[in-house]
């Protein structure tokens, strides 16, 4: 780093992604991609958005706004449409994160929390799961800070019932709940339905996994109209055009294209189901994922092993080199073709 960034960042840890080599073709399941495109539809009306790109879009995205919050039942101001997920999360942590209102967080969970935290100066709460990984639902109850939890969380894929998720509310009620269903769509339960009932709730969610747009970088929040309001103010005071065009109508026709989206879903959940299977034929370990990635170890190879001699074998999963996750590798489920083919290849590892 140079000489002349701020002091403020000298200890600063960024997240780090998914690796994206370009020495090979590889079977990529490190990134919890789709392993499907957009539809046909789709792609030809981005390409006469794209005829447009000399003009700003619609920073309040009024269309998709209404599609999306006619999809999931609310009203349009009940929800903001962002530059992926991660830019609503960062907006909760600038609106509702200080010296007084520490994040809290689990220990394993997605990476980009602890560096929201640091990035914008706020102290953290960091809450153990236990030990098979699932969250506590009492560790969160008067937190005293605002609370920030992954359902289904990453990496282990595992889930809380609307009811866990109702009594940290209920526990809550002077601190925002930042539920974070990047991957709901492949086996929980969203807690939309809850936004009219607690006004400390924030819902945050992606198009990245179940809906093929993990490169056009379009997510949402919902939460009730007063916290919108304020994640505007955040929006308009940082980035008002944060959507671009082509993202946008790309989108909109993904909430129109709802049946084929769901066919895809169901094919993942089947491919994951298949693989899971496999897996413990051959004496894995795994969490009971309702993710579109499995979290599995074995207990005669470590993960970084098994991860580098798949990557030898053009085969890509994630390893994370921290203490209580290191045995495990997380797999993004690709399609039935793909994990049949990532089966054999770690059948000719731990056989030889």
């Amino acid at each position: 780093m140079s000489k002349f960034l701020s002091k403020k960042y000298e200890n600063l840890e960024p997240y780090t992604p998914g690796e994206q080599p370009k020495d090979m073709a590889y079977i990529k399941l490190n990134t919890n991609e789709s392993p499907f495109s957009p539809t046909k539809k789709a792609m030809s009306a981005v390409k006469k958005q794209a005829l447009l790109s000399k003009l700003y879009p619609d920073p309040e995205q009024t269309v998709l706004t209404k599609k999306v919050a006619d999809y999931l039942g609310v009203k349009k101001e009940q929800v903001l449409m962002t530059n992926g997920s991660d830019e609503i999360l960062n907006f909760a942590f600038m609106a509702y994160c200080d010296s007084s209102n520490p994040a809290v967080f689990a220990d394993i969970t997605y990476g980009f929390y602890s560096v929201f935290a640091f990035i914008n100066g706020v102290p953290t709460k960091v809450i153990p799961l236990k030990d098979d990984f699932s969250i506590d639902k009492t560790d969160y109850y008067n937190a005293r800070g605002t609370i920030f939890i992954a359902n289904p969380n990453a990496p282990t894929g595992l889930t809380l019932t609307l009811a866990d998720i109702e009594d940290i509310l209920k526990n809550n009620l002077n601190n925002i709940v930042v539920i974070d269903e990047a991957y709901v769509d492949f086996g929980a339960t969203s807690a939309i339905k809850l936004i009219d009932k607690y006004d400390n709730l924030l819902i945050t969610r992606t198009f990245s996994k179940s809906r093929s747009m993990a490169g056009a970088r379009l997510g949402f929040g919902v939460a009730n109209e007063k916290i919108i309001k304020d994640l505007n103010a955040i929006k308009y005071s940082t980035n008002p055009y944060n959507v671009n065009r082509m993202s946008a109508i790309l989108g909109a026709y993904s909430i129109d294209d709802e049946r084929y989206y769901e066919k895809c879903i169901q094919k993942v959940i089947f491919a994951r189901n298949y693989a899971k299977e496999e897996l413990d034929k051959l004496g894995f370990e795994l969490t009971d994922s309702k993710a579109n990635f499995l979290f599995a170890k074995h207990p005669k190879i470590s993960g970084e092993t098994l991860y580098e001699k798949l990557k030898e074998k053009g085969v890509l999963v994630r390893h994370f080199n921290k203490e209580r996750t290191k045995d495990y590798v997380r797999i993004t489920v690709g399609t039935q073709k793909e994990m049949t083919v990532l089966i054999q290849k770690i059948k000719e590892i731990i056989q030889n």
